[in-house]
């Protein structure tokens, strides 16, 4: 088996405390408080919010491998990216409202599958750091 396809477990504790951290962070990301360029403004958003994608899987799956992590929650942001080429009235009604966009988006940019792929990235390489410094932390006990 590769590292990638190894299952691990995860701490449920963890990975919770962990996507309220990025919640809050995205939250104040795009609150405007902070003073970013517009660019990183928009995409490190948009990668925050695929971050929490991935530890909601994480959290959802924890023996699953990071390689089946990746993949689904790069399955789920994309799609809900390209559901926002649909526009019925009662989804855009549930885009309307401040939930509804952070959650769904309101319209559909191309970009942000790269912000996307970049976030879950990042997850899976720190899931992947922690797991490898708890693992040698286990070895010497």
């Amino acid at each position: 088996m590769s590292a990638s396809t190894i299952p691990v477990q995860r701490s449920r504790p963890i990975y919770a405390l962990a996507t309220a951290l990025v919640i809050g962070t995205g939250l104040l990301w795009r609150s405007g408080l902070l003073p970013l360029p517009s660019f990183l403004a928009k995409y490190g958003g948009d990668s925050l919010w695929a971050l929490v994608v991935f530890l909601c899987f994480g959290f959802a799956f924890r023996r699953s491998s990071t390689l089946r992590i990746v993949l689904g929650a790069v399955f789920c942001t994309w799609s809900v990216e390209f559901l926002q080429l649909y526009h019925a009235h009662w989804i855009d009604v549930i885009r309307s409202t401040r939930l509804g966009r952070l959650g769904l988006g309101t319209s559909f940019n191309s970009p942000d599958l790269i912000a996307y792929v970049v976030g879950i990235m990042l997850g899976a390489l720190a899931e992947h750091l922690y797991l490898n410094e708890k693992q040698r932390a286990d070895q010497k006990v």
